[in-house]
């Protein structure tokens, strides 16, 4: 059975993850360079993928991960990432720890792995 996230459009996220990340006094700008960490995703296929309203599964199908994704472990809701199962939900998982990060202050060089 499929989870729900898998067929929620990014576009309707991505502006629930800018709002968290001004909050806490960072920038759309500092979460785009993550997502391009994570999924190789430029400035101009990014707004792509939000206006075409692109689901969570067509999204990650569309990236190309990080080779240093897997660097990424922690806890997100409870759950580590490092062993999430589903490789979908590990990808969701990884951006939602790489927020979570930005939020909590991190320096950007730590949360993109350098």
């Amino acid at each position: 059975m499929a989870h729900r996230i898998f067929t929620t459009s990014f576009a309707s996220v991505y502006p629930l993850y800018v709002k968290k990340l001004e909050r806490k006094g960072r920038t759309q700008a500092e979460l785009d360079e993550v997502i391009e960490w994570l999924t190789g995703f430029d400035d101009k296929t990014l707004a792509r993928q939000l206006a075409a309203e692109t689901t969570f599964e067509d999204f990650f199908d569309q990236a190309h991960l990080n080779p240093n994704a897997s660097a990424i472990t922690g806890t997100v809701c409870g759950i580590r990432v490092e062993e999430v199962e589903d490789p979908l939900m590990q990808k969701i998982r990884y951006l939602d720890k790489l927020v979570d990060e930005l939020a909590k202050g991190r320096k950007m060089e730590k949360v993109l792995r350098s």
